[in-house]
């Protein structure tokens, strides 16, 4: 799958999901709002319960008939309702308030009312004077009829905490909504991140193959050359010449037994079956054998190899051949990623519970972008338009690893054009065998 088509079907599938988050939340929204106007609708619905039982209850006690406006009464005896209402039967709107909202309605006593006159602006009655202003603006009231003269009288509740109580309504729907939501959007991105995994995984394989198919081709095709030029008689009548064409076969044969090596620990590294062969070693006179084997490379480079071997004791508990091949591995390094001649600074610097041992390049250098993925197997630093440089990506890998598996660490500084530090660290005695 190519990245046109990934990054399209990316869009595609971000887009949708930002239309299921966008849905989800117009029909969280949607359904509070049905929830208030449901809660809205059973707060009327039980104050005309509570109104119609004051006024069913409290009737001119000295007519049969009803005591609306209607039926013509006397002024007087309606307004004689209010005073009862007022001064005498509190008491019982009280109890029908609580039947209605906290033990039918369930809001507990998390409410105020009183009664409203809206023609004086003012109550008339309040249960809670605190909620003062916001009971006389409240939207929950119903009217209170039979008060003659006295229009504009209402019944009127106020919830201090209506949307928590709305919410708490709904908090399991929500909760478990959340949930799911974030369960498809992680999933979604790790999916993502995932397929990119994938995508950069196969893309450094490939460039593995092919670089491992480049590696071994070009030794096989040297001992190919030697090996037929060994065949022709004009070679075969020159000692020297054989000699020389032997000993061509024999380097590539070598380099490429090496290679062979390198790929094959590849599964070895990953699965931590090797075992380390420690013994008590002289850093220094691994790492001034290491220097003498790269002398004549980098010297054809016009470069050069200083050394400051200062630490002292310089002898640590390590696999002498592992130690090798950990110098060996950076110098090699510093010496292919430095365009001029190169300028390779080695270092060593006791501390207390182990050495340091620093190798300095004057190199390319690598980018802060690069410098967290070097250590990673197959990972090779992009060097542009330099094509001269080979490797499998592995070296920094092994390095790391077996750094660490001497209990020690490793640290990268680098900056473009610049160079790069590479500092380990190992420990005077680790004990433990891998």
């Amino acid at each position: 799958m190519n990245k046109k088509i990934i990054s399209i079907i990316t869009i595609i599938s971000s887009l949708s999901l930002i239309g299921v988050v966008v849905i989800q939340l117009l029909w969280a929204n949607y359904a509070l709002e049905l929830r208030k106007e449901i809660f809205n609708n059973r707060t009327q619905v039980f104050l005309e319960k509570v109104v119609s039982e004051i006024t069913n209850n409290e009737n001119c006690e000295n007519s049969h008939e009803t005591c609306p406006l209607i039926k013509n009464k006397s002024h007087a005896s309606c307004a004689s309702i209010f005073v009862k209402v007022h001064n005498i039967n509190i008491q019982k709107l009280d109890s029908m308030m609580k039947t209605e909202f906290c033990e039918r309605m369930k809001v507990n006593k998390d409410y105020v009312y009183g009664i409203i006159d809206y023609e004086n602006k003012q109550l008339i009655t309040c249960s809670n004077k605190l909620y003062y202003n916001e009971l006389l603006n409240t939207y929950h009231t119903y009217p209170i009829p039979c008060y003659a003269n006295n229009n504009n009288k209402y019944l009127g509740i106020y919830f201090p905490n209506q949307n928590i109580y709305i919410l708490n309504r709904m908090i399991f729907l929500l909760i478990v909504s959340t949930l799911f939501l974030l369960v498809v959007i992680v999933s979604f991105l790790l999916t993502v991140f995932i397929l990119l995994r994938q995508k950069k995984l196969s893309e450094m394989k490939s460039d593995f193959v092919n670089n491992m198919t480049h590696e071994f081709k070009t030794p096989i095709s040297t001992i190919s050359l030697a090996s037929e030029m060994l065949t022709k008689s004009s070679v075969l009548e020159s000692k020297e010449k054989i000699l020389q064409y032997a000993n061509i076969i024999f380097d590539e044969n070598a380099r490429l037994k090496t290679q062979v090596e390198q790929v094959l620990q590849i599964s070895v590294l990953d699965k931590k079956k090797f075992k380390l062969l420690k013994k008590d070693i002289d850093i220094h006179a691994i790492i001034e054998n290491v220097v003498e084997n790269f002398q004549l490379v980098v010297q054809q480079r016009d470069g050069i190899i200083n050394l400051d071997l200062n630490a002292d004791p310089s002898h640590i508990f390590a696999d002498p051949i592992h130690f090798y091949h950990i110098i060996s591995n950076l110098i090699d390094n510093a010496n292919k990623y430095s365009l001029d001649a190169p300028l390779i600074t080695i270092s060593t610097n006791c501390i207390k519970t182990g050495i340091i041992i620093t190798i300095e390049d004057n190199g390319i250098g690598i980018s802060s972008d690069n410098i967290k993925h070097v250590f990673k197997k197959l990972y090779r630093v992009p060097t542009g338009n330099i094509h001269n440089v080979k490797g499998f990506g592995l070296g920094l890998y092994y390095v790391k690893t077996m750094v660490e598996a001497h209990g020690g660490n490793i640290k990268l500084k680098s900056e473009i054009k610049k160079g790069s530090t590479f500092e380990i660290f190992f420990p005077f005695n680790h004990n433990i065998n891998i």
